[in-house]
C-alpha cells in the first residue's frame, strides 16, 4: 500500500468514525449515512457510483414492492384492529398467571412481530393490552418497558418472506426469502428462548430487590367505547392468513402454485422439442418472488376488508399510508445504508476486511456477529446494518467454504441485537414512551441476557451444533 492509499485509508477511517458519533448524538441516521458515502467517494474520487448507487436502490422492486405491501397490510389491520384481536387471544391464556407474564409477553411479541413487520408498530400494538395487564401485575415500569422492547425487537420480523433482512441477504446470493428464512430459523429460535429464558431470571431477581408481588388484578376487560371486548376469532387469524400462504406456495412444500401471468409477463424463451412434446426451458422472471410476496400481502388486505365490512372504504387510504411509512422509515434507511456500503467498497476498506477475514478465516463469525450488532446499536436500524455490511463477508466465506447463507442468517440475527439494544432504536423510544421509561434504562436491561444468549448461540454455530 504506497503513502496516498494509506493517506487516504487513514482519513476514511477518521470519516466514518465521526459519522458515528453524530450517530450517537442522534442526527439523523439517514443523514449521516448519505451524506458519509458522499465524502468518502470524494476522498476516492469517485462520486458517480454513489449516486448511481443511490438511484438504483430507490427503485429496486426487490425492496420496495415487499416491504411497502406488507406494511400497508399491516396498517389495513391496523384499522380494522385484526392485529388487537391476534394480541388478544394470545394474551388470554397468560393473563391470570402473574409467573408466566414475562416470558408470554416476550413470545407474545415476537408472534406478533411476524405479520406486523415494524418494531414500533408490534409495541404499540402490544403495548395497548400489555402494560394495563402487567401494570396491573404490580411489575416496575423498567421491567415492562424492556419486556415490551425485548419481545418486539428480537427479531420475530425475520420469519416474514416480507423482511428486509431477507430480501438483502436473497439479492446478493440471488436466492429465494424462504431460503434465507430456513438459516436464520436454527439461529433465531434458541436465540429467543435463551435470551426469553435469561431475562426471565434477571427479572426476578430485579423485582424482588424492589417489593414483594401483590395479588395481580385481571386483564380489563372492557373496550375504548366501553363495552366488553369479545374476540374475532377471524380477524384474530386475518395477520397470519398471507404468511401461511407464502410458506405453502413456497419450496419445499409447494403445495400450490401461484400462476405467473399475474405476477411478471409470459416468458420469451423458445421451446425445445423433447421426445414429442415442447417444453419451455424459460428461467422464472427474477421479480417473481418479490411480486408473490406483495400479492400475498394483497390477499390479506382482502381478508381484512371481510373480516371488517365496515372499515373497508378506510381501507385503501390506509394500505398506502402504511406503504408511504415503510418507504420513509424502511426503504429510506436501506438506500443510504447501499451508499454508505458502497462507498465503504471504493475506498478499498471493504477490500481490507475481506483479506484480514480471508487471512484468519476463524475471525469471520465472530467478526459477522459482532460489526453487525454495533453498526445496529449505534444507528437504532438492523436493516441498515445489514444492508451496509452484508456483502463484506460473503467473498471471505466463499473462499473459506463457509455457506454464506448461513453468514448472512449470523448477520442479520445479530443487526436485531443491536437494533434491540440501541437507545436511539424507534422501538427503544416508543417502549420507553408507552412506559415513561429512559431509553437508556430499557437498553441496561435488556443487554445482558441478549448478550450472552447471542455470544452462546454463536460457540453452539461454531460447533455445529445448531
Amino acid at each position: 500500500m504506497d503513502g496516498l492509499a494509506v493517506i487516504s485509508t487513514f482519513a476514511s477511517i477518521i470519516v466514518i468514525v465521526g459519522a458515528g458519533y453524530a450517530v450517537w448524538r442522534k442526527v439523523d441516521v439517514r443523514l449521516v449515512l448519505g451524506v458519509t458515502a458522499l465524502v468518502l467517494g470524494g476522498i476516492a474520487g469517485e462520486i458517480a457510483p454513489i449516486v448511481r448507487e443511490f438511484l438504483t436502490t430507490f427503485s429496486n422492486e426487490r425492496f420496495v414492492v415487499p416491504i411497502c405491501c406488507a406494511m400497508g397490510f399491516a396498517y389495513a389491520m391496523r384499522k380494522a384492529e385484526c392485529d388487537v384481536h391476534l394480541v388478544r387471544l394470545l394474551v388470554k391464556p397468560i393473563q391470570r398467571l402473574r409467573f408466566f407474564l414475562i416470558p408470554g409477553t416476550i413470545l407474545i411479541g415476537f408472534v406478533v412481530n411476524i405479520p406486523v413487520i415494524s418494531q414500533t408498530s408490534t409495541a404499540v400494538c402490544l403495548g395497548a393490552v400489555i402494560v394495563p395487564l402487567l401494570i396491573a401485575a404490580r411489575f416496575s415500569s423498567a421491567t415492562i418497558g424492556a419486556t415490551l422492547l425485548l419481545g418486539s425487537s428480537i427479531g420475530g420480523e425475520l420469519l416474514n418472506l416480507g423482511a428486509p433482512e431477507l430480501l438483502t441477504v436473497g439479492g446478493r446470493l440471488d436466492l429465494r426469502p424462504s431460503q434465507v428464512r430456513s438459516e436464520v430459523i436454527p439461529l433465531l429460535l434458541p436465540h429467543l428462548m435463551f435470551s426469553t429464558i435469561l431475562f426471565w431470571y434477571f427479572t426476578i431477581r430485579h423485582e424482588k430487590k424492589i417489593s414483594p408481588p401483590e395479588s395481580p388484578a385481571p386483564l380489563p376487560q372492557e373496550s375504548s367505547s366501553g363495552e366488553t371486548f369479545r374476540i374475532n376469532y377471524f380477524k384474530a387469524a386475518v395477520p397470519l392468513l398471507p404468511l401461511i400462504i407464502l410458506t405453502l406456495a413456497s419450496p419445499p412444500i409447494d403445495l400450490f402454485h401461484v400462476p405467473e401471468r399475474y405476477l411478471v409477463p409470459a416468458p420469451e424463451a423458445p421451446a425445445l422439442a423433447i421426445g414429442g412434446p415442447a417444453f419451455t426451458m424459460a428461467k422464472k422472471h427474477p421479480a417473481f418472488e418479490t411480486r408473490l410476496i406483495g400479492l400475498a400481502m394483497l390477499f390479506g388486505v382482502a381478508m381484512v376488508a371481510l373480516s371488517s365490512p365496515k372499515t373497508t372504504w378506510q381501507l385503501p387510504k390506509a394500505f398506502f399510508e402504511g406503504a408511504g411509512y415503510a418507504f420513509t422509515e424502511v426503504v429510506s434507511l436501506i438506500v443510504v445504508a447501499s451508499c454508505f456500503g458502497k462507498a465503504i467498497e471504493i475506498v478499498g476498506l471493504a477490500k481490507i476486511l475481506t483479506g484480514v477475514i480471508t487471512a484468519v478465516p476463524n475471525l469471520l463469525l465472530p467478526a459477522a456477529g459482532i460489526m453487525p450488532w454495533a453498526f445496529a446499536t449505534l444507528s437504532g436500524s438492523g436493516m441498515a446494518s445489514t444492508q451496509a455490511l452484508f456483502a463484506f463477508f460473503v467473498p471471505p466465506a466463499q473462499e473459506s467454504g463457509v455457506n454464506p447463507v448461513e453468514i448472512g442468517a449470523t448477520v442479520s440475527v445479530a443487526s436485531a441485537l443491536g437494533r434491540t439494544m440501541s437507545p436511539v432504536a424507534a422501538v427503544a423510544l416508543m417502549c420507553g414512551k408507552l412506559t415513561g421509561v429512559d431509553p437508556f434504562t430499557l437498553m441496561k436491561r435488556v443487554a445482558p441476557p441478549l448478550l450472552i444468549s447471542f455470544t452462546l448461540v454463536l460457540l453452539l454455530r461454531s460447533l455445529r451444533i445448531v
